[in-house]
């Protein structure tokens, strides 16, 4: 009885609140997905969870509900990594990126998602493809203004309505190959910056419905778990294993986007 009471007054607190089942058994696993690629793996796998939330959800609810708490998450990451990222890198592709914040506010309600999709897509693919296929070994790049201007801004476009900074950016930091636990510090400082940027625009955009924040706060216990999950998996994998798993990741969630971008096109 006492929970019954529980629950009717929980749902007098929370109006509009989600509460089908089968939303929370695709959300949950994409809030921990998300955690564990911001603790650990670079955030390529992450950009499954809005596509997984879309299932039972728009993707622009997902979005919506899933920026709180990204936000969360990345302040667990930078307490995490506390001090251990790339300053040099951040001074290039922390401005960019907010440029690419504001276009990608002010271009919001223009842009076809499935576009976006496919051109990031595209490029992972490319990417991957071609680091995999060189036959000499690619020499290590260094911080570079161009190249780091160029896929800060992008990462911050494709994030602004998909969450999909993972990918650009990455395609920049990773031919550095940084130290596994500066390069992951390195993206969270990005991403804490990103995402917080962009939350300005959504309440502008009316984003922020109050159903939307009430789904946040019920899955918000998940992204400490998720973070602190990401993060002891990369204390105990080699630094060789997590480039490649990131390599991987970025050509699986390019093959995704690609296949999202066509259906979206096709009206599928």
């Amino acid at each position: 009885m006492g929970g019954v009471l529980h629950c009717a007054f929980y749902r007098n607190l929370s109006p509009g609140m989600i509460t089908d089942p089968l939303f929370y058994l695709c959300a949950i696993p994409a809030v921990l997905l998300y955690g564990i690629a911001k603790g650990g793996f670079g955030g390529n796998i992450a950009i499954l969870s809005v596509p997984l939330m879309a299932l039972v959800a728009s993707p622009i609810v997902a979005a919506a509900i899933l920026l709180p708490i990204l936000c969360v998450m990345d302040l667990v990451a930078l307490r995490t990594f506390r001090g251990r990222w790339h300053r040099e890198n951040l001074r290039i592709i922390l401005p960019s990126a907010l440029v690419g914040v504001i276009i990608g506010g002010l271009t919001f309600q223009l842009l076809n998602e499935a576009h976006i999709q496919l051109l990031i897509g595209v490029i992972a693919i490319t990417f991957t493809l071609n680091i995999w296929l060189r036959r000499q070994v690619q020499a290590q790049r260094g911080p570079d203004i161009l190249r780091g201007g160029f896929w800060g801004a992008v990462a911050g476009f494709t994030s602004f309505g998909i969450h999909a900074g993972g990918p650009p950016i990455n395609i920049y930091l990773l031919p550095q190959r940084l130290d596994k636990t500066i390069l992951m510090g390195t993206i969270a400082v990005f991403f804490t910056v990103v995402n917080l940027a962009k939350v300005p625009a959504y309440i502008f955009l009316g984003l922020f419905s109050p159903a939307n924040l009430w789904t946040s706060l019920v899955l918000l216990p998940l992204a400490p778990i998720g973070v602190r999950m990401g993060f002891w998996l990369l204390q105990r994998s080699n630094e060789k294993l997590i480039y490649q798993l990131c390599y991987i990741f970025l050509f699986v969630t390019g093959w995704k986007l690609l296949y999202d971008g066509w259906i979206g096109l096709s009206g599928g």
